[in-house]
């Protein structure tokens, strides 16, 4: 895998992560637990994934800049914002609401989660609308 490669391998974890999350609490939904456990571990997975991918692309390539101009960027900066503020608090969110699930502490867990999914979700999903903005729709000449 290329260098290059990276930011298209971070949005198909950001994917994954966010099918595998909404699957998650699909099956949870349905008392589906053994398949809600599975989902969101390999959500967990995909965003760790994503995060060391992430981190060794900018640590090589530094940072990407945003060719839009006008409105669209003062829309892909506010994106960008609330997306990596919410990134650096979902990582020990995630965390919380994962550990509290081992210990089986479900209560403690299912409180914690009632944050944690949206905001993950969030970063997922936006994570992906970042991707797009950066290197299909308006790319860098």
């Amino acid at each position: 895998m290329r260098l290059e490669d990276l930011p298209t391998l971070n949005a198909i974890l950001n994917t994954t992560s966010a099918i595998l999350l909404i699957t998650g609490y699909f099956f949870i939904r349905n008392n589906r637990v053994a398949l809600h456990h599975f989902c969101m571990i390999s959500a967990f997975i995909a965003s760790t994934l994503f995060l060391v991918s992430y981190l060794t692309y900018h640590f090589q390539v530094g940072t990407t800049r945003f060719a839009g101009e006008g409105f669209v960027r003062t829309i892909y900066f506010l994106i960008l914002g609330t997306h990596t503020i919410l990134a650096i608090l979902v990582a020990p969110m995630a965390l919380i609401t994962l550990s509290k699930a081992l210990r089986g502490r479900f209560p403690l867990h299912k409180k914690i989660a009632r944050w944690t999914l949206p905001i993950w979700l969030y970063v997922s999903v936006t994570g992906v609308i970042v991707y797009l903005m950066l290197y299909h729709f308006y790319p860098s000449r």
